[in-house]
This record gives structure tokens, C-alpha cells and sequence, in this order.
């Protein structure tokens, strides 16, 4: 249906966007890994849900 193409759409954007990094500057993204690697979780957690409601945040303005 429409949704599942608009939500396989949105996939596939996420994945360009998330490989951009890696593809551009592979030595840069290997130091980020490993800093990534070195924090505690509880950062990386606040990162992600900092990250979550931004995306919702931007998809409900994409929207209305």
C-alpha cells in the first residue's frame, strides 16, 4: 500500500544519508567509531533519544 512504499522510501533515504560519512571520509568515521565505542552507555542513549524526537519532530512539520 502507500504507506509501506512511503515508509520503504524513508528507509532508503535514512541509509543514503547514514552512508554520505562513511563513503566521503572512511579514516574520520573510524575515529568516530571508536570514540562512539568509548562513551557510556547512558550517553549514547541520550544521543539516540535526542536523535528520535528530532526525526519525529522533523517528519511532523514534512507533514502538515
Amino acid at each position: 500500500g502507500l504507506n509501506m512504499d512511503f515508509f520503504l522510501c524513508v528507509i532508503g533515504m535514512v541509509m543514503v544519508v547514514e552512508g554520505i560519512p562513511y563513503f566521503a571520509f572512511p579514516a574520520k568515521m573510524k575515529g568516530w567509531v571508536e570514540k562512539i565505542l568509548e562513551m557510556p552507555e547512558g550517553s549514547l542513549r541520550r544521543v539516540g533519544l535526542v536523535l528520535m524526537i528530532s526525526g519525529v519532530f522533523l517528519v511532523y512539520l514534512g507533514k502538515r
